[in-house]
């Protein structure tokens, strides 16, 4: 059985570990099995990485901007210590194993930093943004759309799509991309969509949320997991 492991969101103030449904039945739907993974200290990690043959990043609040080399700006959202601890751990270790990584909105920026990268704080600082990035509507609606590049390794999860339209849920978005990453989709006002490794075998990053589309088998959710599924257990 492949295990996918998936991050949760850690509230210190109210000490709730919590992750939506929607990421174990995505993950389960494509042949893996769940396992969640909660705020460990990094020995207790590190064992658990070899439990398991891929890592989900789960979406959710604010990286620390302590983590990319800036200060905190007008716009930024509140941050959780030690989720950013636990999820920039686990996509350096992602990253240097080859142990396939899906990052998803959040997890997406996370493995940007991860390797080096920053993120905008807040859409508004990005010179050019004219669409709204945050819907208002259920979250298995399409609400923009982006555009696919050529030759990657997300347009082959995607079976060729070119052109599709996503669900979005963020005000930030990756801004210079980390070492060895290239983009893979971009939104029509220039936003970075998608990014992913360049020699890695699967190290995926998409700004939108494709866990909210698995479950209504809206095109750009469960082509991902599947994907995710493949390379885990050695079909990259």
């Amino acid at each position: 059985m492949v295990i996918i492991g998936i991050s949760c969101l850690y509230d210190e103030d109210s000490d709730y570990i919590q992750l939506r449904g929607e990421y174990c039945r995505a993950v389960e739907k494509a042949g893996a099995l769940p396992l969640l993974i909660p705020v460990m200290k990094e020995k207790l990690l590190r064992e658990l990485l070899q439990a398991v043959s891929g890592i989900v990043l789960s979406g959710g609040g604010d990286v620390d901007p302590y983590y990319y080399g800036e200060e905190p700006l007008p716009g930024h959202c509140r941050i959780y210590p030690a989720r950013d601890m636990v999820e920039l751990f686990l996509a350096r270790e992602a990253l240097r194993s080859n142990l396939p990584v899906l990052g998803i909105c959040r997890g997406a920026q996370v493995l940007n930093i991860a390797a080096g990268g920053t993120i905008y704080q807040d859409l508004k600082l990005k010179e050019g943004t004219r669409l709204e990035h945050a819907q208002e509507a259920p979250r298995f609606h399409p609400f923009h759309e982006i555009t696919v590049l050529d030759n990657t390794l997300l347009a082959r999860a995607l079976n060729g799509k070119k052109q599709m339209r996503v669900n979005s849920f963020h005000h930030q978005a990756v801004n210079e991309l980390g070492r060895d990453l290239r983009i893979c989709a971009v939104s029509p006002d220039g936003v970075i969509e998608g990014i992913e490794s360049n020699s890695h075998p699967f190290a995926l990053g998409v700004q939108w949320h494709p866990e909210g589309l698995a479950d209504e088998n809206v095109p750009g959710g469960m082509e991902l997991f599947e994907a995710l599924t493949r390379a885990a257990a050695g079909g990259h």
